[in-house]
């Protein structure tokens, strides 16, 4: 076959490997949503206890990202110092502990397709953290993009059936609390040259989110499950739906580093839709044409949302391809000057 088949074939390929890393984020994603919603609801598994599930997940989290880092090498840790860990990363570790706790929360109280449209927000919630903190610049229209995805969760909001104020407000904070720690990786990590995979990421953060849940746990669930004197731990449940978690942040790991955070976010809304289609169709929500309408106006804001990002990043590759090529061309006139002198003075 010709150097075209050849390449071809090398294209095809990498265009089959990019959605089989896509397929996989999806489908652990949506287990462990589905799995965490199943072991929390009290009509499922019934064992209503957010903060619990949220330390089985970061023990475990914990233990294999130390087995994977310092036993099998399979990521090198990052340079830190002391003063760079608790500045940094135990702020950044106190907010992904809330935002798990809370949405895990969320599950008890809310259906599967409401959280997902509430979780929406993200993007605007980003946004305006962003704004806040001077790391995003304040522009009226993404502003009105991020008015058009609220009102489309509003109307969404307005059209659920089984509407919480608990659930959302907990839900709402968890997207909040999520959307600060992502501006604050930015401000704190990645301004100094730290970059963290999901890996590496678990191996600092998830020892940090289970110090943090440790008091919580103790005031609120602890007492609860003492009296609970029937209550056996399942490993197979409890094994399963951590691995579960843990297989999902190698799936970004591989997503992410094979394709781009972009494709992730693409991803995201197509595995929105399929959890609203199976919390209808198998879990039996209610998802009334309201919601859907709803959801509808926001994800066409969240794809408006996503194509502004992959215009402004062609638009910064296209700048660093301009100035390398202009660094070239300056470098070749150079060799070129300094050739001409080296001539002159050779000459008699």
């Amino acid at each position: 076959m010709g150097k075209g088949g050849t390449l071809s074939e090398s294209v095809v390929k990498k265009i089959l490997l990019s959605y089989a890393y896509v397929a996989i984020w999806i489908f652990l994603s949506f287990t462990v949503i589905v799995y965490n919603k199943y072991i929390l609801d009290k009509k499922l598994y019934n064992w209503p206890f957010p903060i619990s599930l949220t330390m089985i997940h970061m023990a475990f989290c914990s233990s294999l990202a130390f087995l994977l880092v310092r036993v099998l090498k399979f990521v090198e840790p990052v340079s830190m110092s002391r003063d760079l860990f608790f500045s940094s990363v135990v702020p950044i570790g106190a907010l992904y502990s809330l935002s798990l706790w809370f949405s895990n929360s969320a599950y008890i109280y809310l259906s599967v397709s409401f959280i997902q449209m509430l979780k929406a927000l993200m993007p605007v919630a980003v946004y305006s953290i962003g704004v806040f903190f001077k790391k995003e610049t304040f522009k009226t229209e993404s502003m009105l993009n991020m008015l058009s995805i609220s009102f489309g969760v509003a109307v969404a909001a307005y059209g659920e059936a089984r509407f919480d104020t608990w659930g959302v407000i907990l839900q709402l904070s968890a997207v909040a609390f999520e959307a600060t720690r992502l501006v604050l990786i930015q401000i704190l990590l990645t301004s100094k040259g730290v970059t963290l995979n999901p890996i590496t990421s678990l191996y600092y953060v998830a020892p940090c989110c289970l110090v943090f849940l440790f008091v919580p746990w103790m005031l609120v669930e602890y007492p609860v499950l003492k009296e609970t004197s029937s209550f056996h731990f399942d490993w197979v449940i409890f094994g399963t739906n951590s691995l579960c978690a843990f297989a999902l942040n190698l799936a970004v790991f591989l997503l992410v580093g094979k394709t781009s955070a972009l494709t992730m976010n693409v991803a995201g809304v197509v595995k929105d839709w399929l959890l609203i289609a199976f919390s209808w169709s198998v879990i039996r929500d209610t998802v009334t044409p309201i919601n859907l309408i709803g959801y509808g106006l926001a994800f066409l804001g969240v794809g408006y949302y996503n194509h502004s990002k992959l215009q402004a990043l062609k638009a910064k590759e296209a700048q660093k391809k301009i100035a390398q090529a202009d660094e070239e061309a300056g470098r070749l006139l150079e060799e070129r000057e300094a050739e001409g002198q080296a001539r002159k003075s050779d000459s008699p």
